[in-house]
């Protein structure tokens, strides 16, 4: 996913390790994505989509 924001949006994603399974996206602190919430992984497109949206 990191390559896919890199090309598609130029961001570089930073990743923070943590326990389990938990897979968040945050952007300026606000949260873009739960793993935990939405009980699956997100769909590359989907997180692109996401962020597009905010600019």
């Amino acid at each position: 996913m990191a390559a896919v924001l890199k090309e598609e949006i130029g961001i570089d994603a930073e990743y923070i390790k943590s326990g389990g399974g938990v897979f968040e996206i945050v952007v300026d602190g606000d949260l873009i994505f739960s793993k935990k919430a939405e009980k699956r992984f997100p769909e590359d497109s989907e997180i692109v989509e996401a962020l597009r949206a905010r600019v």
